[in-house]
């Protein structure tokens, strides 16, 4: 069989999306030698990905994401490379697209939270690309063999609110993507702070509730403890940039730490010297970085909303995202009591035996031979 996957987000600087799309092919090339694939890639991350397999193949798509040359052009491009089935790992399926396809939905967002708020478009812009949205992820979801989500959670709303038929849903949990010990050999970044800190990984996207957390950070250090640092990584852009200026930001006067992107090797540093990492959102399809806190024994302070609970069961401390004092207090409560933070860790370490992308990966490749 030939598969094709759309890998144009491949890797990391695309966020959890790309790491997906990025340990998805790495472990393919580790399990399937019997399989064609065929890596649809752009120019801006073609490096990132070179075949050690030689069942695997790249294929120029130089074509950006949820535009109309996705939907008119992309098509002809996926269509000479004759597959017997594609994988996109995002809902943005071309309507023109007509050969056999499965999809992986990681969450319906957009449908929960359509809000400017979460676009730089203007309101006319935004109006007529959120309708489109919505009838290409109906299309998709319809039209795919199956679609694939990383929770029950995301199933369960996917069956909900589209109507899709719970048998055409398969669940294939993700893991973290971070190796422990990755980044021991490399230099510490420059801006990995000296005294002690508490750190969120991720992006900065409205239902990140990044400003909440801000908020609850402001209480803390007012109320309980201005010893700590409030360290954010993460890709700079609009988002981010909007957080800087955000007016509670400038009255802190132990501002956080903006680090940009960080690479791997590098974001392990953060991740090994946090005191805490903390996860405020108020919706997620999975959440990795929880986990990936976890790896390296770090206790972690999580929202209690959507698939949270289901994903990161009894190995964090919980609290309700809207609810800034006691986000403070939680954090306060993670930091100093020494009990609860060796039971986080213990319970985080057996809660990471239940995730790893060697069985994501051999469910996904079950998938494709069920349709092949």
């Amino acid at each position: 069989m030939r598969i094709g996957i759309d890998a144009r987000m491949y890797g990391p600087k695309q966020g959890g999306l790309g790491r997906y799309i990025q340990q998805l092919i790495l472990n393919l090339e580790k399990i399937d030698s019997v399989n064609e694939y065929v890596i649809f890639l752009r120019k801006e991350n073609w490096d990132e990905f070179t075949p050690t397999a030689p069942n695997f193949t790249k294929k120029l798509a130089d074509i950006h994401w949820y535009g109309w040359r996705e939907q008119l052009l992309l098509p002809k491009i996926l269509n000479t490379a004759k597959v017997d089935l594609m994988h996109f790992p995002h809902w943005n399926v071309p309507f023109f697209y007509r050969q056999p396809f499965v999809a992986t939905i990681h969450d319906l967002l957009l449908l929960h939270y359509p809000t400017r708020a979460a676009s730089t478009l203007g309101p006319i812009s935004y109006f007529f690309k959120n309708i489109a949205f919505k009838f290409i992820l109906n299309h998709t979801a319809k039209s795919a063999k199956q679609i694939i989500t990383p929770c029950e959670f995301v199933k369960n709303d996917i069956v909900k609110t589209l109507k899709i038929n719970p048998e055409k849903i398969a669940v294939t949990l993700l893991a973290p993507t971070l190796s422990v010990g990755h980044g021991t050999l490399s230099v510490p970044p420059d801006n990995l702070p000296t005294q002690p800190y508490v750190l969120y990984v991720g992006v900065a996207f409205p239902h990140k509730n990044l400003p909440g957390l801000i908020r609850a950070w402001k209480i803390f250090t007012e109320k309980y403890d201005n010893s700590y640092r409030l360290v954010l990584v993460g890709k700079e852009n609009y988002f981010y940039r909007q957080l800087q200026n955000h007016p509670l930001v400038k009255e802190l006067k132990n501002k956080p730490i903006f680090t940009g992107f960080v690479p791997d090797e590098q974001l392990a540093h953060f991740y090994q010297n946090a005191s805490l990492y903390i996860f405020p959102s108020l919706y997620e399809g999975f959440g990795v970085p929880p986990l990936e806190a976890m790896q390296y024994n770090i206790p972690v302070a999580s929202s209690n909303r959507t698939c949270l609970p289901e994903i990161l069961k009894d190995a964090v401390v919980y609290f309700d995202p809207e609810n800034y004092e006691a986000i403070a207090e939680t954090i306060k409560h993670a930091l100093t009591d020494e009990n609860l933070r060796k039971n986080l860790i213990i319970k985080g370490q057996n809660l990471l035996k239940n995730y790893s992308w060697d069985a994501t990966t051999k469910q996904t490749l079950k998938i494709y031979q069920n349709w092949g």
